[in-house]
């Protein structure tokens, strides 16, 4: 990839699709299974998507697993399109750190290592943990329906960051990535992805957020989508600059970081409307890309539905968890992690004596 200006189609190149013969010669052995065949339901699909990940047979346990959280401020939060008021994001962060917010609590109860990457909090970078702040590209984002999120510089350099935290999370060992977002207004500027996407109305996209806004925020967050989604159009095909346009640093670093993971070979579960957007846009760049991913969780979103539809991607659960930081893609991991231990661990079953024909055999002997 080039070290001047960033081209995401460079990705189309260097990710592949998942092991097809591996795949099929997971298939092979779960044939020689004790359960009969559909008696594990969805957990055969999701042993051979990771069997097809890893390239190899038997699938291996999930051993090193992590909760990756990318986190910012939105200038469209101005709105009062959020239950939250603009630029609180920070102490959504806090809580976050300190191991009280939901998702830090899920994540410590299934013993998954966290990482905060703060890439456009509403705050000065001094008031969090340098590791943290390490990539920040600014404070928040713009706001959209009126300016740009992002100048087209921030953009690259906020998809610059989110491919370097892949390739660290890759070199460290992580075998599967649990993705969360933390934001305040990041739904808005999610559904304005999706349905410039998906070449849909802001009505048809435009959902609650996390804290289940009134009526009256609804139409307020449908009108900015509405706005924003009048500046997305135009630059649909330039993935940098739809983000720039409308996105903001934290939802372009996710994008970076879907596109490394894939070209990594990094399995990766995704949360929510947010992660689906985000997985849109790296789409738009690596058609192949999605073979990488994992929806965790329907959070009951309309955008998010439409964008996984659009992805090909059916959700493991619908508990519509709608509070972000990972935690429907949390709640979906002991799933994966199931279905990885039974396809590793289930013996192979003696052909002798199986079958009607075996029987037969039986009776002709004596």
């Amino acid at each position: 990839m080039s070290d001047d200006r960033l081209d995401l189609d460079d990705f189309g190149d260097l990710i592949e699709r998942s092991d097809g013969d591996v795949r099929r010669a997971a298939e092979e052995r779960r044939a020689r299974l004790g359960p009969p065949a559909g008696a594990l339901g969805r957990l055969d699909e999701l042993a051979e998507w990771l069997t097809a990940a890893q390239g190899a047979v038997p699938v291996r346990p999930i051993e090193a697993p992590r909760l990756v959280v990318f986190a910012g401020d939105h200038g469209v939060a101005e709105l009062d399109v959020s239950a939250r008021p603009a630029g609180s994001a920070t102490a959504l962060a806090r809580s976050f750190l300190a191991g009280e917010s939901p998702g830090a609590v899920l994540a410590r109860q299934a013993g998954v290592p966290t990482r905060l990457v703060d890439m456009a909090l509403d705050c000065d970078p001094d008031e969090l943990p340098t590791a943290v702040s390490a990539h920040r590209v600014r404070r928040s984002s713009g706001r959209a329906d009126v300016t740009d999120a992002l100048t087209r510089e921030e953009a690259e350099a906020a998809l610059r960051a989110g491919i370097t935290i892949a390739d660290q999370e890759a070199d460290s060992g992580t075998d599967l990535v649990v993705l969360g977002d933390l934001s305040v207004g990041g739904t808005t500027a999610a559904g304005i992805l999706i349905a410039a996407l998906c070449g849909t109305d802001a009505s048809v996209v435009t959902g609650r957020g996390g804290g289940g806004i009134d009526d009256l925020a609804w139409m307020r967050k449908c009108a900015a989508i509405r706005d924003g989604l009048r500046r997305a159009r135009p630059v649909t095909g330039d993935p940098v600059s739809l983000l720039a346009a409308v996105g903001g640093a934290d939802l372009a670093a996710m994008t970076g970081f879907l596109l490394q993971c894939a070209a990594r070979r990094t399995p990766v579960i995704l949360d929510g409307v947010v992660s689906a957007a985000c997985a849109l846009v790296a789409q738009r760049a690596a058609f192949r890309a999605p073979d990488w991913w994992l929806a965790g969780q329907a959070s009951g979103e309309p955008g998010q539905a439409k964008a996984l539809d659009r992805l090909g991607l059916d959700p493991l659960l619908s508990h519509g968890v709608a509070v972000g930081e990972g935690c429907g893609a949390l709640l979906a991991l002991p799933l994966v992690r199931g279905a990885a231990a039974l396809a590793a661990e289930l013996p192979e079953q003696k052909a002798e004596f199986t079958g009607t024909a075996a029987r037969h055999d039986l009776l002709d002997a004596t």
